[in-house]
C-alpha cells in the first residue's frame, strides 16, 4: 500500500512551528505533495523532513514569499522534472513532478482569480495545463496529479453555490474545466469513494468558517483512469490544522 496525501499549506516556515513534521511523521505517508510553500530552497527546512526519512523536491517561485511547490517523499524517485516548460507558469512555481516505477505524481497550485487581471491569467493556464498533462498522460499513463486547484466542480462542493455562482473558483466556465479534464481520462479519487456533502478542504479565516464548516473543496488527487483498480481509499483530513487548508489523502494498492 502506498499513501499519498496533497497539502496548502500557506507556508512551509508556518506550517513547521505549528507542528507539520511530527503530524507528517505520525502519519505514515509515503508521498506528500505540498502547496503554495511560500519559500526558497534555503529557506525551506530540509533537515526537518530528512531526519523523519523523507526526500526533498522544491520548485520555487521566482518572486520571494509566493507560491511554490514541493514533493516529500519516503520512496526515491527514477527522476524529478521541475516545470512543465511553460515559462510564465514554470516563473510561479506552480508544478513538480517525480517518476517512479509504477507511476507519476505530480504537485500543483493553480493560480487564484484575485482579480480580473489574474483571472485572465487563470483561464489561460487552465488551457495550457489542460494540453500539457493530456500530451504528459499519453507518454505517461499512471499519473497522479494532486493539488490545490482553487475550482469547487460541483454544489456538493461548497457550502452556498448560489451565493457564490459569480465567484473565482466557482465560475461555470472553470467548473466546466474540470469536467473536461475528467472527461479526458482522469478520476476524481474522493469523490469515487464518497458521494456525500460538507466535505471541504478550505476555510476562510474569516467568520470562524473553519468552526462552522463553511468550506469550499478545491484540493484534489486526481488518477488517470488506467488506475483505477489501484484506488484502495480517499479522505479529507478536516482535523489536521496548520493551513487554512487541510491534507487530502489517497491510498494505493501496489
Amino acid at each position: 500500500m502506498t499513501k499519498i496525501a496533497s497539502y496548502n499549506i500557506n507556508g512551509i516556515r508556518s506550517a513547521l512551528r505549528k507542528g507539520l513534521d511530527v503530524w507528517l511523521e505520525t502519519s505514515k505517508t509515503d508521498i506528500i505533495c505540498l502547496q503554495e510553500i511560500k519559500a526558497n530552497k534555503s529557506q525551506f527546512d530540509v533537515d526537518a523532513f530528512k531526519k523523519i526519512g523523507y526526500y526533498c523536491f522544491i520548485h520555487s517561485a521566482q518572486k520571494a514569499g509566493y507560491s511554490g511547490v514541493a514533493i516529500l517523499s519516503k520512496l526515491q524517485p527514477i527522476n524529478v522534472e521541475y516545470g512543465c516548460g511553460i515559462k510564465e507558469i514554470d516563473f510561479e512555481g506552480r508544478i513538480i513532478r517525480a517518476d517512479y516505477k509504477n507511476f507519476s505524481i505530480l504537485s500543483v497550485y493553480f493560480p487564484s482569480g484575485t482579480n480580473p487581471l489574474r483571472q485572465g491569467f487563470k483561464m489561460k493556464f487552465l488551457y495550457q495545463f489542460l494540453e500539457y498533462i493530456v500530451s504528459l498522460n499519453k507518454d505517461i499513463p499512471n499519473l497522479i496529479v494532486s493539488g490545490d486547484f482553487n475550482i469547487c466542480h460541483k454544489s456538493i462542493d461548497i457550502h452556498n453555490p448560489l451565493r457564490n455562482k459569480n465567484t473565482s473558483g466557482f465560475l461555470p466556465e472553470e467548473r466546466q474545466w474540470i469536467s473536461d479534464f475528467l472527461d479526458n481520462g482522469f478520476i476524481d479519487t474522493f469523490r469515487y469513494f464518497n458521494k456525500t456533502p460538507h466535505n471541504y478542504s478550505w476555510w476562510s479565516y474569516r467568520a470562524r468558517c473553519r468552526e462552522k464548516n463553511l468550506g469550499w473543496r478545491i484540493d484534489y488527487n486526481f488518477v488517470s483512469s488506467s488506475m483505477l483498480r489501484n484506488l484502495s481509499s480517499a479522505d479529507i483530513l478536516t482535523d489536521v490544522v496548520h493551513s487554512d487548508h487541510c491534507p487530502v489523502t489517497l491510498e494505493l494498492i501496489d
